[in-house]
């Protein structure tokens, strides 16, 4: 093959093998990862196309989309093929995904148990690459009345204030709350901070009268409840 022939671009490609005509003709669902992040990204390089740059660049996820969804921009723009525009496009269209996800859930979803809460906020932890602690809101009837992002750490961990815990609890009106941070590491065993910060919240709690009822650590899809466990 010609050197001319291996740098064929999409729009010298057969009709039916470009991603864009492909999803005019027979439907978003009928096209693979690598050709709906090709149409994300629009061109490929001098020496393959969109879609062999999305096939590589999924390769080296091992085709995971939670993966791929772990990336930042600067990560991404390592490719060959892949600026900084391609990226942040690419990094916009994973996040629209998580949060359509989350956008289904009911607003007066009744919280029970720390599977109920998981449920409820893990999307919005999903994928980070640092630690974020969030309040899930609740009234006297244990039904979610919001949801509240407190801080941003690092890899290692994150430093929340009391003050404004109860603060966004009493300015919310909730009867009573869930604290929840993530793990990135994926290691979901307490440390010592979280126990000692979860005991000062719930006395606290009792104090200002709004119940803390439990502390989750989550990574993705699996989470630890401090109160199941037996931590407080």
């Amino acid at each position: 093959m010609s050197n001319y022939e291996n740098k064929l671009g999409i729009k010298a490609w057969a009709e039916a093998d470009r991603p864009r005509e492909k999803l005019l003709q027979q439907g978003r669902r009928q096209l693979t990862d690598a050709e709906l992040i090709a149409i994300l990204i629009g061109s490929g390089s001098k020496n393959e196309t969109a879609v062999d740059l999305s096939k590589r660049i999924l390769g080296s996820c091992q085709n995971d989309l939670h993966k791929l969804a772990q990336l930042g921009v600067k990560e991404l723009s390592r490719f060959k093929g892949i600026g900084e525009a391609k990226a942040i496009a690419i990094v916009a269209a994973l996040e629209l995904g998580r949060r359509r996800k989350d956008a289904g859930y009911e607003e007066t979803q009744k919280v029970n148990s720390s599977i109920d809460v998981h449920r409820v906020i893990k999307a919005d932890l999903e994928d980070l690459p640092h630690e974020e602690f969030w309040l899930l809101l609740l009234n006297r009837a244990n039904s979610v009345i919001g949801k509240h992002f407190v801080s941003k750490g690092g890899q290692a961990g994150t430093v929340v204030d009391p003050k404004l815990v109860f603060k966004i609890a009493l300015e919310q009106g909730a009867a009573s709350i869930v604290l929840v941070h993530n793990h990135p590491s994926g290691s979901l065993r307490p440390s010592d901070a979280d126990i000692s910060i979860t005991k000062k919240m719930m006395e606290l709690g009792k104090m200002m009268e709004i119940a803390v009822h439990d502390h989750l650590i989550v990574y993705n899809h699996t989470f630890l409840s401090l109160a199941d466990e037996g931590y407080v």
